[in-house]
């Protein structure tokens, strides 16, 4: 699964049977009461036969600024936190939903680093995802690798799978790399299906038979991608 973000992508050199595209659909901004919906503007051009997963990314003002930190990137918001109230659960849902019912779309997948606060109202806004979309249509979301090894909350929730990000993980990364490395996996069963990774870093020998999630900051090229599937031979 390649990474679409925003940006101008020309994806038709895939292989579309083994390798599908995960693109940014839309991103939707929670501050104060209102959701601020962002659209995807840049183009995007696949093969006629790929599979598509449409990524929904959820921000609050808690979110952003945990992302800047991460960068150590010091940028002055004038938003209030979120209110996570009904409105915006609606509002983010149906945004999802009609990304769903984009032509050639498999799957959605939801990307909110969501803080301690805000996972009630995560669990509420991916229940009432699964109300609407039914059974057939997988939900997939993105997780901090920490949710996967200490936390139980991800559980309870009605996905089929969650993306361990191997990437930018900040404070947690030796913890994360040395417990992969000597063979033990995740503790929730949610995140041993799939691994998100990025080019720009390093990839140890990671668990083979996942399915592969890969980000690259610069626009795909057909290199880079033959370089993914390169290395990842090397792990089965």
């Amino acid at each position: 699964m390649l990474w679409a973000w925003e940006r101008p992508e020309d994806l038709r050199f895939l292989n579309p049977q083994n390798v599908a595209v995960a693109f940014l659909a839309a991103t939707v901004e929670l501050h104060d009461g209102q959701a601020t919906v962002h659209p995807r503007f840049q183009p995007l051009r696949v093969p006629g036969q790929a599979k598509l997963v449409a990524v929904v990314r959820i921000e609050t003002a808690a979110s952003i600024a945990k992302r800047d930190r991460l960068y150590r990137v010091a940028i002055h918001r004038g938003t209030q936190p979120a209110a996570l109230n009904a409105t915006q659960l609606q509002q983010s849902v149906s945004l999802i939903a009609h990304a769903a019912s984009l032509p050639r779309v498999v799957a959605v997948q939801v990307d909110f680093d969501a803080t301690l606060s805000e996972r009630a109202f995560y669990r509420e806004l991916l229940v009432e995802l699964r109300r609407q979309l039914g059974p057939r249509l997988p939900i997939s979301i993105t997780a901090l690798a920490s949710w996967c090894v200490d936390h139980d909350w991800l559980a309870t929730l009605p996905i089929d799978e969650a993306v361990p990000m191997l990437f930018r993980m900040g404070a947690g990364t030796n913890e994360i790399t040395t417990r992969l490395a000597s063979g033990r996996d995740f503790r929730e069963p949610l995140c041993r299906g799939s691994l998100g990774l990025s080019t720009d870093e390093r990839w140890t020998p990671l668990p083979a038979g996942r399915r592969l999630y890969v980000f690259s900051p610069q626009p795909w090229t057909q290199q880079a991608e033959l370089g993914v599937l390169w290395e990842t031979r090397s792990w089965h």
